[in-house]
């Protein structure tokens, strides 16, 4: 089949860079669809073959690869819309459509010059010199698709480029053409952000370019110091940048990492100065919690257990600093396992990643503290069994043993056997708990039927 073909993109690009890459896209001068069911027939190895016709693309997974081919196009955009109107065009058409100069690179797969790399628009200049940069006019390239400037961004945090002059005064000239990209075009970017290496660099990227105000604007808010007799509060937004990078050395867990970017978005509300405290943000969990559900909604989130468990954690963010003391509690201890049940762990992760400071003493301290704590939990929860903490004792049982129907005391009983199993009064088990119910039950009254 006399078709010519390239490789194209990313995958050239990671090929340059030695970086792994599983995902390839040909572009070739004619029927990409024909070519694609030709490539199956000449595959040795089992593949699946999808076709798009209203797209003009195909899609092949062979092995660990999947393959997007597709026909050599140009595109316009009309202003309102990112959108663009396709037509059939040639190879450089199709190079120069492409959003930056490092994914600009083709790949001959041709007999004539098999393997030779084209590159109209410096991309290899641009991978040495780690710059991302665009074919066409960046004020166009934006302008056109606003998602790129997303990309731009991602791309310099994940490959640890640098944007050009150019592209970065471009973004900040484009940067309210954000608003006709979608809320989930938009998340998907950023979350490619925070789970790099170095996340800080992206937000702060994001930030001065003025981006970072249209998609979080809670994150502005946590900007700059106030000072009141001679006493100052730290920069929270370079506090949760240092907490994000922080957490992102312990764990690629993505929704752990928003905890950290949300952990201290309540301060601004509960920013309070007293002469004889300084500066306080008590409550500032509770508020910030409360926020998690409006910021997931907007930016079109997981509502369901993801946004949950970010609620949940930026809520019981302090919780485990307040009892690294040597006089705490095993029953403060254990309604924090009951309350963090399985994410306890996770918990413990962000906890440590919020400390910080430039005083490193403070923080050998505080991570002594931190770490004396962490013991104290784990010797409490090994000892009473405490994680994923369900009451023994279910309302079915309680209404079965005392004949009762649906009413408020089965939920007073429960509470009871919980506070009891807290306090240390009972054991957590069934035989010490069904003892404790009936202690209960007879203090309210009723009598067991069985």
């Amino acid at each position: 089949m006399n078709i010519p073909a390239y490789i194209v993109g990313g995958f050239v690009r990671d090929l340059i860079m030695n970086r792994q890459s599983k995902d390839i896209d040909i572009v070739v001068v004619g029927d990409g669809i024909q070519f694609a069911e030709e490539l199956r027939k000449n595959l040795k190895s089992n593949c699946k073959l999808s076709i798009f016709k209203n797209f003009g693309t195909a899609n092949l997974k062979t092995g660990k690869f999947e393959i997007e081919i597709v026909g050599a196009r140009k595109e316009s955009y009309l202003k309102e819309s990112r959108n663009p109107k396709v037509e059939q065009g040639t190879l450089f058409d199709d190079i120069s459509r492409r959003d930056f100069t490092i994914n600009s690179l083709a790949l001959s797969l041709n007999p004539e010059n098999f393997g030779r790399i084209l590159d109209h628009y410096n991309g290899i200049k641009h991978i040495e010199q780690k710059i991302i940069s665009t074919p066409l006019q960046p004020l166009l390239t934006f302008s056109d698709d606003p998602l790129r400037m997303l990309r731009a961004i991602r791309f310099a945090t994940v490959l640890g480029f640098e944007l050009a002059a150019e592209v970065f005064e471009s973004i900040k000239a484009n940067n309210q053409r954000l608003e006709i990209i979608s809320k989930e075009r938009i998340s998907d970017e950023l979350n490619k952000i925070i789970l790099s290496d170095k996340p800080s660099i992206g937000f702060k990227l994001l930030d001065i370019t003025g981006l970072l105000n249209l998609i979080l604007p809670e994150l502005i808010e946590l900007k700059g110091t106030e000072m009141v007799d001679n006493k100052s509060h730290k920069d929270n937004f370079n506090h949760t940048l240092e907490v994000l990078d922080n957490i992102s050395e312990y764990t690629d867990n993505l929704w752990l990492r928003w905890t950290a970017i949300l952990h201290d978005i309540g301060k601004p509300a509960t920013k309070q100065y007293f002469a004889d405290l300084g500066w306080t943000f008590h409550g500032h969990e509770i508020i910030g919690g409360r926020m998690v559900y409006d910021i997931f909604k907007r930016l079109k989130l997981p509502l369901n257990e993801q946004m949950k468990y970010v609620k949940k954690l930026v809520y019981l963010h302090l919780r485990p600093a307040a009892l690294t003391n040597e006089d705490v509690s095993d029953s403060a201890l254990r309604r924090l396992i009951v309350d963090a049940g399985k994410d306890i762990d996770d918990l413990m992760i962000l906890c440590k990643a919020d400390i910080t400071s430039k005083n490193f003493d403070r923080v050998k301290t505080y991570q002594k503290r931190f770490e004396n704590g962490r013991a104290k939990i784990l010797e409490v929860e090994e000892k009473d069994k405490l994680r994923n903490w369900k009451n023994p004792i279910t309302g079915e049982i309680i209404m079965e043993i005392f004949n009762l129907k649906p009413s408020r005391e089965i939920g007073q009983i429960k509470e009871a056997i919980k506070e009891a199993i807290m306090e240390g009064i009972i054991h957590n088990n069934f035989d010490e708990s069904y003892q404790y119910m009936l202690k209960i039950g007879t203090e309210y009254g009723l009598k067991p039927v069985k």
